[in-house]
C-alpha cells in the first residue's frame, strides 16, 4: 500500500472532517530507449513507474477547485468557469488541465464542477521521470472522477499536453503525458509517435529496472535543443520526406553523404535509434533480455557521440552500473544534459547493484545520486478510497 495514498486520504479527512469520495492517481515514468525520436514522429518504449501523484477529493456544488499540496505547504483556488493565470508552480498545471478540459477540442467533455482536495507525489522533482505529466494525469483524473467525464486515456493525455505546451508553456512531446496515461503494469509501452498507437510489452518477471539519478540536473538550453531538432529537420529535407522516422538505415547509408557531418551524426542517431527501439520491443517480448541490454548500450554511446547530448557524470554512472554483475545493460535516459540513466538488471542482484552502483559514484563523481529499483506501474486510474 502506497504511503503517498495513505498520506493523502488522512489529510484530506483532518483539513475537512469528511472521506474523500474520490482518490485520483496517475504516475512518473521512465524512457527504457528512444531518445530525441519523439519530435521525429519515432518510436520510444517507456514504463510507467511506481511512484505517482495522488489526489483524495470530494466534489463541490459550485465551479470552484480548492486544492492543498502537501509537497509545497500551498493552496491553490481557482474557477473552472473563469479560468486566469496565477503565479508559476504547481498550481499551473491544475489551471492548465482545467483549461485544456474545457476548450472545444475536448471532445465529448461535460461542464466541468468544482472540488476540494489534497494532493502529494513521491515523482522525484527535477529528475526526468515526469512528475509533471503525473500532476496534469492526476488532475485530469481527478476531474473525471468528480465531474463523471468520459475517460479515453489517448485523448486525455493530448489534453495534458496541450495543458502544458499552451498553459504552462512547456513544448513538450507526447510520451510523456500518454505513459502516465496509457500505462500498463509489468509492461513497457511501446508508442507510435506519429499515429499514438501503443503496445505493451512485458517485461520479464526475473528483471528490475532501476533509476540512477546522477544529482545533476538537465541544463539542454533552448539554443541547443533548437539546434539539434533544427538539423533533424534539415536532414529530413534533404532526404525529402516528412521526418526522419521515415528514413530508415539503408536510405541513410545510400544518401547520408550529402549531409554535412554534424547534420549525418545527428540524423544517424535518430535513424539507428528508431531502429533500436523496435528491435529492444521484439526482444523484451521474447525475453531476451541481455539483446536488450546491448540495444540499451549503442543507444547510450549514440547519445553520447552522434547526438552529444550526454556529459561526464551520466558517462560515469553508464559506465559503473555496466561494471557490476547482473547488469545487462545501461544508458542516460531523457533529454540529456544532467539527470537520470537507467539499467536493466537482474532480480536477484538488484540490490546489491544499487549499493555499489551509489557508492562508487559517489567515491568517483564527488556526487550523492539517488537509486530507484522500480516496477512496472498501471497508468492514471480512480483508486479505491
Amino acid at each position: 500500500m502506497s504511503a503517498v495514498r495513505e498520506h493523502v486520504l488522512r489529510e484530506f479527512e483532518r483539513r475537512t472532517g469528511a472521506t474523500a469520495s474520490v482518490l485520483a492517481r496517475a504516475p512518473g515514468r521512465v524512457n527504457l530507449i528512444g531518445d530525441h525520436t519523439d519530435y521525429n514522429d519515432g518510436f520510444v518504449l517507456p514504463m510507467a513507474i511506481d511512484r505517482a501523484v495522488w489526489i483524495a477529493l470530494r466534489p463541490r456544488q459550485d465551479s470552484t477547485v480548492v486544492a492543498h499540496s502537501l509537497d509545497f505547504g500551498e493552496d491553490a483556488t481557482f474557477d473552472v468557469q473563469h479560468i486566469e493565470h496565477g503565479e508559476s508552480g504547481w498550481a499551473e498545471y491544475l489551471r492548465g488541465v482545467a483549461w485544456a478540459l474545457g476548450s472545444r477540442d475536448a471532445a465529448g467533455s461535460r461542464a466541468l464542477c468544482g472540488w476540494e482536495g489534497v494532493l502529494a507525489g513521491d515523482v522525484p522533482l527535477g529528475a526526468g521521470l515526469s512528475s509533471s505529466a503525473a500532476l496534469e494525469l492526476a488532475t485530469a483524473r481527478a476531474f473525471a472522477g468528480a465531474c463523471e467525464l468520459p475517460w479515453d486515456p489517448t485523448q486525455m493525455a493530448l489534453l495534458a499536453q496541450k495543458a502544458e505546451n499552451q498553459w504552462v508553456g512547456v513544448n513538450s512531446g507526447i510520451m510523456d503525458q500518454l505513459i502516465s496515461s496509457a500505462g500498463v503494469a509489468r509492461h513497457a509501452l511501446l508508442i507510435d509517435c506519429r499515429s499514438l498507437a501503443t503496445r505493451a510489452v512485458p517485461l520479464p518477471p526475473d528483471v528490475s529496472v532501476v533509476v540512477l539519478d546522477t544529482s545533476t540536473r538537465r541544463q539542454l538550453v533552448a539554443s541547443e535543443y533548437n539546434e539539434r531538432r533544427a538539423r533533424c529537420e534539415e536532414a529530413a529535407r534533404q532526404f525529402g520526406v516528412q521526418a526522419l522516422r521515415d528514413v530508415d538505415e539503408r536510405m541513410f547509408a545510400e544518401r547520408a553523404g550529402a549531409l554535412d557531418e554534424v547534420t549525418r551524426r545527428r540524423a544517424r542517431h535518430v535513424v539507428t535509434e528508431d531502429a533500436r527501439v523496435l528491435a529492444a520491443a521484439e526482444a523484451l517480448g521474447a525475453g531476451d533480455v541481455r539483446r536488450v541490454g546491448e540495444l540499451m548500450d549503442e543507444s547510450h554511446r549514440s547519445l553520447r557521440d552522434d547526438f552529444e547530448v550526454s556529459r561526464p557524470e551520466l558517462d560515469a554512472m553508464v559506465a559503473i552500473a555496466r561494471a557490476q554483475d547482473g547488469c545487462y545493460g545501461a544508458r542516460m535516459t531523457g533529454a540529456g544534459f544532467g539527470g537520470c540513466a537507467v539499467a536493466l538488471v537482474a532480480r536477484t542482484h538488484a540490490e546489491r547493484f544499487s549499493r555499489e552502483v551509489a557508492r562508487s559514484y559517489e567515491r568517483q563523481v564527488g556526487l550523492t545520486p539517488a537509486v530507484y529499483v522500480c516496477a512496472a506501474a498501471a497508468g492514471a486510474s480512480l483508486e479505491p478510497v
